[in-house]
């Protein structure tokens, strides 16, 4: 049991950085997209995006920034 511990422990350790440096790739998407068409909804989720990220809630942030790159029509 404590070695399950010891690996869920490790393996969130290891995930969450990964997180942490795929917002500002989204936010970079975002931004490229942004340039061709002007969009206020877009750009109001792509700022709550880049703001959750440096709060450290990377999670919401990647949900928030994923948000706004479906209604681009951008992929991730």
């Amino acid at each position: 049991m404590r070695r399950l511990f010891i690996a869920a422990f490790i393996a969130f350790g290891f995930s969450s950085p990964a997180l942490a440096g795929h917002c500002p790739k989204d936010v970079k998407l975002i931004d490229a997209a942004l340039t061709q068409q002007s969009n206020a909804e877009v750009q109001s989720l792509r700022d709550k995006g880049e703001m959750l990220h440096k709060s450290g809630k990377h999670k919401e942030s990647l949900a928030t920034l994923h948000e706004a790159m479906k209604i681009l029509g951008v992929k991730h």
